[in-house]
């Protein structure tokens, strides 16, 4: 789903049937301060300034996530 259309009636009854992890990752997609977070940790993760796994668990905390492989 495009961001711009996130109240498009559309769109609004897309995530009425989406399950609560769906929904979850359509809301923080969205979330400008979420992706700024993610835009940094993946900044540093690919400058060699912190490492991946450390970096994720941090964001994942912070935001409440579980990340799963």
């Amino acid at each position: 789903m495009p961001n711009a259309y996130w109240h498009a009636p559309g769109t609004i009854e897309q995530l009425n049937h989406l399950e609560r992890p769906g929904f979850a990752i359509e809301f923080l997609r969205r979330n400008p301060a979420y992706r700024r977070d993610y835009a940094r940790v993946r900044r540093q993760i690919t400058h060699d300034r912190v490492e991946a796994e450390t970096a994720l668990a941090s964001l994942a905390r912070r935001w409440g996530l579980r990340f799963r492989a």
